[in-house]
């Protein structure tokens, strides 16, 4: 057989979101993740039920980490034939047994709920992408492998994880590929976290690199200082209990929420922040935030300190919320009060009802602490545009908008550069970077920052784009 290495990418070129690669060894295609494309209604269908590739002829699927635009697609890979293992870390498989099943029972409520509305208006009823049958099956492919202890997953190709610091089990995927001159190595980056976030380990950077694809989501943004997110909740809460309003907090149940009950119980603790209730109204975060307890081998050593002392994620004033009529008692509320809910763009779930009943009330704050998609409502409200579309009907947006940079899980630009220049310093045979999971502005940015600073070889490929690496 002869040699040969081909990249393809089939999901997050020049975007955000569906993070799907593919690449072929000696003619054996292996997936780098399997994510769902997330934005416009009329978009997803064609992006997540159509790979470009057959499902059938993957032999291996690697999944860098757990959220739904990486992972959230494996249902509908399966149902269309993929029989092979599906590679992570074991709090990945604990997250994503979960998620997925979540994932699943959303996408049918919500094809339930519209197509009620679609048969009042004579429509074709639509098809969930998958079910929670889908979901059920493709959990019986996982299979894990520890950080740091490689794997043959071909007779001359071994995986390796390395702890990416983005959220719980989340990992930069290694291949050493044996060649007849020696081994030669790809590393996907996944998405990579910053130094200095609560509860997880810094990013690990790889070295001896041959060829490097990574995420480029803040390629031109820098963020603010992580010591300041604890200051900065502080003020909001403070600002919008004073007259009355309630906090919004479209969260992702993953990482995002913990990280913000962790600083509420600090919060709570010097008994700084007044006296409001605080609901996670979300079944996968309670969920979520169990499998986060039964990990301590993912926290950093202030974290294990922490645990030592306490439950860092339940304190008196916090309520978690699984019933969905108490949830939606949650909207009666006339005082002061948070409220935290999935999805963390705003796409599906319980986030939307509360949206939908607070949007247009200036005393309220819709509260942002992640990465809000193009194309996704929680992308719209956060650039304010006048009047938004929550289950098909329009809301004028009145409420304040408040963004908290300080708190997203993504390396920014400078954190991305020294990603790099770490591989570029420790890999002297490094041939190209590829840049993926990213708005076309932030990839230019960021590859221009590259090839200037670091004398890199980057490239930013388009969807289906395909590189022929040996």
């Amino acid at each position: 057989m002869t040699e040969s290495l081909i990249i393809a990418f089939h999901g997050a070129a020049g975007s955000t979101t569906g993070s799907r690669h593919l690449l072929t060894i000696d003619q054996i295609p292996i997936l780098l993740d399997c994510g769902l494309y997330q934005g416009r209604r009329k978009d997803t269908w064609e992006h997540n039920t159509h790979f470009g590739f057959d499902p059938r002829a993957i032999h291996t699927t690697l999944l860098s980490h757990a959220h739904i635009d990486h992972s959230g697609n494996l249902p509908t890979l399966v149902k269309q034939g993929f029989q092979g293992p599906i590679h992570c870390t074991a709090a990945t498989a604990d997250l994503c047994r979960v998620m997925l099943l979540d994932s699943a029972f959303i996408q049918e409520k919500d094809a339930e709920w519209l197509n009620k509305r679609k048969r009042k208006r004579g429509e074709e009823p639509i098809e969930p992408i998958y079910t929670i049958q889908d979901a059920t099956r493709s959990l019986n492919r996982f299979e894990t492998l520890d950080y740091h202890h490689p794997h043959h997953i071909l007779r001359d190709v071994k995986v390796n994880f390395y702890d990416a610091g983005h959220i719980l089990g989340s990992a930069s995927i290694i291949l050493d590929i044996r060649r007849d001159g020696g081994e030669v190595r790809f590393a996907f980056s996944g998405d990579i976290g910053r130094a200095g976030l609560p509860i997880l380990r810094d990013p690990e950077i790889p070295h001896h690199v041959d060829w490097l694809v990574m995420e480029s989501t803040y390629g031109a943004r820098e963020h603010d200082d992580i010591a300041h997110a604890e200051a900065e909740l502080l003020d909001v809460i403070q600002r919008v209990a004073a007259r009355g309003g309630k906090i919004i907090v479209p969260s992702f149940s993953v990482e995002r929420t913990q990280e913000i009950v962790y600083y509420l119980n600090a919060l709570t603790n010097r008994r700084a922040i007044p006296p409001i209730p605080i609901y996670v109204d979300s079944p996968l975060s309670v969920n979520v935030t169990d499998i986060f307890r039964l990990h301590p081998e993912c926290y950093d050593e202030e974290m294990r300190r922490i645990v030592l002392e306490g439950d860092p994620f339940g304190f008196h004033r916090l309520s978690y919320v699984k019933d969905v009529e108490e949830s939606k008692r949650l909207n009666n509320i006339n005082g002061p009060c948070m409220i935290i809910s999935a999805s963390g763009m705003c796409e599906g779930g319980r986030i939307l009802h509360h949206l939908r009943n607070s949007i247009a009330e200036p005393r309220n704050c819709i509260l942002f602490v992640g990465y809000q998609a193009e194309g996704t409502l929680g992308r719209k409200i956060v650039e304010r545009q006048p009047t938004v579309n929550i289950f098909g009907e329009p809301h004028p947006l009145r409420a304040e908008v408040v963004t908290l940079n300080t708190m997203s899980g993504h390396a920014d630009r400078h954190d991305l550069l020294n990603y790099a220049r770490v591989v570029r310093e420790h890999s002297p045979n490094l041939k190209q970077v590829f840049l993926v999971h990213g708005e076309p502005a932030a990839q230019r940015t960021l590859a221009e920052t590259l090839r200037a600073e670091l004398g890199l070889d980057v490239v930013i490929p388009a969807l289906r784009d395909e590189f022929r690496l040996l």
